[in-house]
């Protein structure tokens, strides 16, 4: 499967939309936002650039990227005002796959210029933004091009299922699992790990080519605490997808073999992994590293956690499923899975936990 043409979060305005259903990930993000803004705020202070260039790697299709970038340019423009000195022109690169939705941040962007000229006396900045649709495994821009480099809950997913989880005949040898579990073999954890490592050092390469010295990059995606593969935070999640899929099997609404066959490009490193590969590609030093969990809140209170949940998780893998079983099981499944989120959850709270990285090009 080509997951370039394929994996892309649901897109437009609707109900299912991640649009609509990205809170999640908006507050993972305004966790450590005040990380983000000092990461920026410290690279304009060391360089002033009159021209500050800032990508946003795997933007999606929802509210969450431009919001982020509000933020940024707000930032430096208070920055400039302290120096007395006139801000920087922004030029803003939004990256993410071929098939994003890229259409519906471009009709936010009016919102966005309204927003940014409110309460300024001078106007608004001068900002310029362009989309880069593309894997950011590999290169992107142009040589020394980027000042900042933003990314949230986009690392943790993999360029491919990896290979090295299917035997000489094709077929998957992580049977009963469509992640790394109790039940997978050996050979499946380390070939998530292969892989992981293989797409995390071409990014940081990529990176380097494009990023100025001095340059920042902040990083925020899923993660494990410890060295067991099998991390309940980040599993739970996919034991409940496997868990639901598995009950429209009983009912003869999927068939079995494609369920089987089914597996998930994700991958959630531990600490050690990501300084590990950091150290050994080179080009940028580790400023910050902290760990935060994202408190259980639906922000709704007729909305149940797992139905939330359910949602989030449609959002994100309608693309996959729909291409792999077909759209007519998605609202039977995600049924299911809510309800087995809101089960598991009344026995015992679980939350994954995610990290924040700023690392500097050395």
């Amino acid at each position: 499967m080509d997951l370039e043409k394929v994996f892309h979060m649901k897109g437009g305005r609707g109900e299912t939309s991640y649009s609509e259903n990205s809170s999640l990930q908006k507050r993972a993000a305004d966790k450590v936002n005040h990380i983000t803004l000092e990461a920026i705020k410290e690279m304009f202070l060391e360089s002033k650039p009159m021209s500050l260039c800032i990508a946003d790697l795997g933007c999606s299709s929802g509210p969450n990227s431009l919001s982020n970038i509000k933020e940024l340019v707000n930032a430096i423009e208070r920055e400039s005002s302290k120096l007395f000195e006139r801000a920087p022109e922004f030029r803003v690169y939004l990256n993410d796959l071929p098939t994003n939705d890229f259409n519906t941040i471009f009709q936010a962007l009016p919102d966005l210029y309204r927003e940014l000229k409110k309460g300024r006396n001078h106007g608004s900045p001068s900002i310029y933004i362009a989309g880069y649709p593309g894997t950011f495994y590999g290169r992107l821009f142009p040589d020394k091009c980027l000042h900042f480099i933003y990314s949230s809950n986009s690392l943790h997913w993999l360029s491919r299922v990896p290979p090295g989880i299917y035997n000489e005949q094709g077929d998957s040898t992580n049977r009963k699992s469509i992640y790394i579990s109790e039940n997978s073999p050996p050979q499946v954890a380390q070939a998530y790990f292969e892989q992981f490592k293989q797409d995390f050092s071409l990014f940081l390469q990529s990176r380097s080519d494009e990023v100025v010295v001095g340059g920042r990059m902040v990083l925020i995606l899923l993660g494990r605490n410890g060295p067991n593969y099998v991390d309940r935070g980040t599993a739970f999640l996919w034991e409940i997808l496997y868990r639901s899929l598995a009950i429209l099997v009983s009912k003869g609404e999927v068939e079995e073999e494609k369920l089987d066959s089914y597996e998930v490009h994700f991958y959630a490193p531990s600490k050690e992994e990501l300084e590990d590969e950091i150290r050994k590609e080179g080009s940028f030093k580790l400023d910050r590293f902290e760990m935060f969990e994202i408190e259980k809140d639906t922000g709704n209170s007729s909305t149940s956690y797992g139905k939330a949940v359910a949602m989030t998780v449609r959002s994100i893998q309608e693309s996959m499923i729909s291409h792999h079983f077909g759209e007519a099981i998605l609202d039977n499944l995600f049924e299911e899975y809510g309800r087995l989120v809101d089960e598991e959850m009344a026995k015992e709270d679980i939350r994954s936990i995610s990290f924040v990285l700023v690392l500097q090009k050395s």
